[in-house]
Protein backbone atom coordinates (compact mmCIF):
# COMPACT_ATOMS: atom_id res chain seq x y z
CA UNK A 1 0.00 0.00 0.00
CA UNK A 2 1.35 3.12 -1.08
CA UNK A 3 1.65 6.13 1.65
CA UNK A 4 -1.02 7.90 -0.38
CA UNK A 5 -3.56 5.41 0.18
CA UNK A 6 -2.12 5.29 4.04
CA UNK A 7 -2.83 9.17 4.59
CA UNK A 8 -6.06 8.71 2.35
CA UNK A 9 -6.92 6.15 5.19
CA UNK A 10 -5.58 7.81 8.12
CA UNK A 11 -7.95 10.56 7.41
CA UNK A 12 -11.56 8.39 6.79
CA UNK A 13 -10.57 6.70 10.08
CA UNK A 14 -10.46 9.98 12.10
CA UNK A 15 -13.70 11.34 10.08
CA UNK A 16 -15.48 8.26 11.48
CA UNK A 17 -14.12 8.87 15.37
CA UNK A 18 -14.73 12.59 14.79
CA UNK A 19 -18.48 11.70 13.57
CA UNK A 20 -19.51 9.01 16.34
CA UNK A 21 -17.72 11.19 19.04
CA UNK A 22 -19.67 14.17 17.73
CA UNK A 23 -23.35 12.18 17.37
CA UNK A 24 -23.04 10.63 21.09
CA UNK A 25 -22.25 13.97 22.78
CA UNK A 26 -24.33 15.98 20.64
CA UNK A 27 -22.05 18.25 19.24
CA UNK A 28 -22.63 19.42 15.51
CA UNK A 29 -19.42 20.94 14.36
CA UNK A 30 -17.19 18.20 15.78
CA UNK A 31 -19.69 15.36 14.32
CA UNK A 32 -20.23 17.60 10.23
CA UNK A 33 -16.11 17.61 10.84
CA UNK A 34 -16.03 14.23 10.63
CA UNK A 35 -18.12 13.88 8.08
CA UNK A 36 -16.17 16.24 5.40
CA UNK A 37 -13.05 14.58 6.30
CA UNK A 38 -14.66 11.12 5.46
CA UNK A 39 -16.15 12.64 2.28
CA UNK A 40 -12.69 14.13 1.51
CA UNK A 41 -10.87 11.29 2.10
CA UNK A 42 -12.91 9.17 -0.31
CA UNK A 43 -12.44 11.61 -2.96
CA UNK A 44 -8.55 12.09 -2.28
CA UNK A 45 -8.83 8.16 -3.26
CA UNK A 46 -10.29 8.51 -6.25
CA UNK A 47 -8.02 11.86 -7.55
CA UNK A 48 -4.72 9.55 -6.41
CA UNK A 49 -5.98 7.00 -8.71
CA UNK A 50 -7.06 8.86 -11.75
CA UNK A 51 -3.94 10.76 -11.40
CA UNK A 52 -2.12 7.65 -11.27
CA UNK A 53 -3.92 5.83 -14.39
CA UNK A 54 -3.53 9.32 -16.12
CA UNK A 55 0.21 9.82 -15.15
CA UNK A 56 0.20 5.67 -16.49
CA UNK A 57 -1.15 6.35 -19.43
CA UNK A 58 0.49 9.09 -20.97
CA UNK A 59 4.08 7.50 -20.32
CA UNK A 60 2.97 4.32 -22.28
CA UNK A 61 1.36 6.68 -25.27
CA UNK A 62 4.91 8.75 -25.22
CA UNK A 63 6.82 5.28 -25.40
CA UNK A 64 3.89 3.84 -28.43
CA UNK A 65 4.76 7.11 -30.20
CA UNK A 66 8.86 6.87 -30.20
CA UNK A 67 8.22 3.15 -31.30
CA UNK A 68 5.86 4.21 -34.14
CA UNK A 69 8.70 6.78 -34.78
CA UNK A 70 11.43 4.69 -35.34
Amino acid sequence: MSWKYFVCLCVIVIGVILFLYGSNYYDAVVGWAGVCLMVGGFFAVIIVKVYERVKKGSSLELVNSRVFLL
